[in-house]
């Protein structure tokens, strides 16, 4: 695994791994074997301590990439660590209802946004 340097905040140097996968990649949880697409990438966790103790039940790393991720044929949005995802290689779409809202475009198991422009 790569690892890179990073500064959070004053002084606070964190070692963090270089995110795996991309916006718009399609993955599948390992353990639910859900899929869904990364709508966005966190280098560390950085939710609070309050729904790491709720929802990260198998206490991940939070000093590895969490993904912020629509789950298929859901309503759901999850926020995941790297270690519980892989790529998905059945080049599938995935359904959500707000996946035209970061997405316009799907190729080869991934989806792009055509319409954002940076100036």
């Amino acid at each position: 695994m790569i690892t890179n340097k990073i500064n959070i905040g004053q002084n606070n140097n964190v070692t963090r791994a270089v995110a795996r996968f991309g916006m718009g990649q399609v993955v599948v949880h390992k353990l639910l074997h859900t899929r869904g697409v990364i709508i966005d990438i966190d280098p560390v966790f950085l939710g609070s301590e309050a729904w790491y103790d709720e929802f990260a039940q198998n206490r991940p790393a939070k000093d590895q990439p969490w993904y912020k991720v629509l789950v298929n044929n859901a309503h759901d949005e999850s926020y995941l660590p790297e270690q519980n995802l892989t790529a998905d290689s059945s080049d599938e779409q995935i359904k959500h209802p707000l996946l035209e809202i970061y997405f316009d475009e799907f190729n080869k198991g991934h989806y792009k946004n055509t319409s954002w422009r940076l100036n």
